[in-house]
Order: C-alpha cells, then sequence, then structure tokens
C-alpha cells in the first residue's frame, strides 16, 4: 500500500440548489434568477425570450391598476360525455383548479387601458394547456356580447392547445359560437383586437384567435394548427425554417404587428385610440 494515496473525504450534505430559485431559460440556457425574471415581466435579460404569464398577470400588465372587473368568474365546466382514462375529467377539473385558483381557463371582465374602456379575455394555459371548453367558449363570447351592447372594443389574449378534447363536439361548437358573436360585434362597426402568445394552436387559431380586425403576437410565440411534426408526417414535406412562428406569419401576412411584451399596452392604447375612441373617465 502506497503511503501517498490519496485519502477519499466523505460528507452527508449534499451541494445543490435550493427548488424554486431559478429557471433556464429554453432559447438561450441562461440561468435567472426568479425575482430577477418576475421584475422584468417572465423576459429573459439576455435574449429577450418571452416566458409564459398568467392570466393575471397579463391583466395586470396592460389593464389600468384597479379598474378590472372579472365577470362569469363562477362559471364551472360539467363531465356531460362522463370522459374516462388515467384520471376522470372531473378529477382533472379539480386538480388545475387548486392548483391555479381558477374555475376554468380563461379570465374575462372589462376594464381600462391608458384610460379607454375595453372588454377584455385572457387566457390561462396553466390550466389544461388553456384548452377551450364549453366554459371557455362561453365566457368569451359573453365578453364580446357584452362589449357589443357597451360598443366597446373586444381584446382577446390566446394561449391554447385547442380544443378541450374531453368535451368532444360541445368543444368545437364553442368555435362557431365565439365567432358568430364577433360578426355581431363586427357588424356593430365595433374594433376587435386579437393576441397572440405561445402557443396559440389548434381549434382556438382556427376560430376567434385568428379573425381580429388586428392580430399581434409576441416575438417568437408559435401559431399554427397542427405540430409542425404531424404536418411533416401528413404532406411529406420539409417545412421552411422559422416556420409557426409570429415572424414567419407576419412575413405571410397572418400577423399585423410583433410586439414586445414592455410595449403591449402602449400599442393596445394606441390602437384603441384610432379604431374606437372612447369618452376617458
Amino acid at each position: 500500500m502506497g503511503i501517498f494515496n490519496q485519502p477519499v473525504f466523505t460528507s452527508d450534505k449534499k451541494r445543490e440548489l435550493p427548488a424554486g430559485l431559478w429557471t433556464k431559460c429554453p432559447s438561450c440556457g441562461e440561468i435567472i434568477h426568479n425575482l430577477e425574471l418576475e421584475r422584468n415581466d417572465r423576459i429573459c435579460n439576455k435574449c429577450e425570450h418571452h416566458f409564459a404569464l398568467t392570466a393575471s398577470d397579463r391583466i395586470a400588465l396592460v389593464v389600468d391598476e384597479g379598474t378590472f372587473v372579472e365577470h362569469d368568474a363562477d362559471l364551472t365546466s360539467v363531465d356531460t360525455l362522463k370522459f374516462t382514462g388515467q384520471a376522470s375529467y372531473t378529477d382533472r377539473l379539480k386538480k388545475y383548479q387548486v392548483a391555479t385558483g381558477q374555475k376554468d381557463a380563461v379570465i374575462c371582465g372589462t376594464g381600462r387601458i391608458s384610460g379607454s374602456e375595453v372588454s377584455i379575455a385572457v387566457m390561462d394555459f396553466q390550466f389544461l394547456a388553456a384548452t377551450m371548453g364549453s366554459v371557455v367558449g362561453e365566457k368569451i363570447t359573453r365578453a364580446i356580447e357584452r362589449a357589443t351592447a357597451a360598443r366597446l372594443p373586444v381584446i382577446i389574449i390566446s394561449a391554447s392547445g385547442g380544443a378541450r378534447m374531453y368535451e368532444g363536439m360541445l368543444s368545437l361548437m364553442q368555435m362557431a359560437k365565439t365567432c358568430g358573436a364577433l360578426a355581431h360585434h363586427s357588424d356593430a362597426h365595433l374594433p376587435y383586437i386579437s393576441i397572440l402568445t405561445n402557443p396559440t394552436t389548434a381549434g382556438v387559431m382556427a376560430s376567434y384567435a385568428s379573425v381580429g380586425d388586428v392580430i399581434l403576437a409576441e416575438p417568437k410565440c408559435m401559431i399554427g394548427f397542427a405540430g409542425p411534426r404531424v404536418i411533416r408526417e401528413t404532406t411529406h414535406q420539409e417545412l421552411p425554417p422559422g416556420f409557426q412562428t409570429a415572424e414567419f406569419c407576419k412575413d405571410h401576412g397572418l400577423v399585423d404587428i410583433i410586439v414586445h411584451r414592455k410595449k403591449m399596452k402602449e400599442t393596445l392604447a394606441g390602437l384603441i385610440s384610432c379604431l374606437a375612441p372612447v369618452k376617458r373617465g
């Protein structure tokens, strides 16, 4: 046995970072302290990747403080189809209601943006991927109809995985219902501004998200109907660079303006003043 062998040191202590303090940017790999991320409106300070926001956070970002009044907050989905699987639909709803503190995947209400009153609906991807079921469709339809009756602009901020499969055809019917309400809103010569965030896909993108008088999008957000893998396997073609990003959609005419999150309120205020001048309170 050699006399200069390196001793082995052992310790029961594990050197680990405390959980929940840091977030890794999926775009550039930067490690960001969560407090810094929140202070920067959940935008990466290196590459400006826009992280997801809750519906409440988005409302706070664009609506004047103290002016938002929520409507239809108590509407709750029911398991009409008695969907079963690894977990029942009812159990899934309860799980997400506890996790998010919301009844379903959209918050709707009225408020002011730089003094101008609007009807706004904001989807929350944390609740079942913001899929559109009967309650989501009903709340958005009511928000539109409320705006039409009061002659207000409509703003819908979308983020969604599409129609909610647990509700089958009842979910798909919301596509026509929401678009029908928007058609009446348009007939009244009132504006609708659609805002697309990451990701906005499938049934939501194929209905109210894509029919705005003006369509805004956050940078680099994913926009489309089916996913790129499904499209590639169906068409047997290679997809162009940047396919289904906001920038690609803007270059091809679907998106009107790509707006940085920090400039969203300012941009909305300018559009509202042009499209629907209202008396400021």
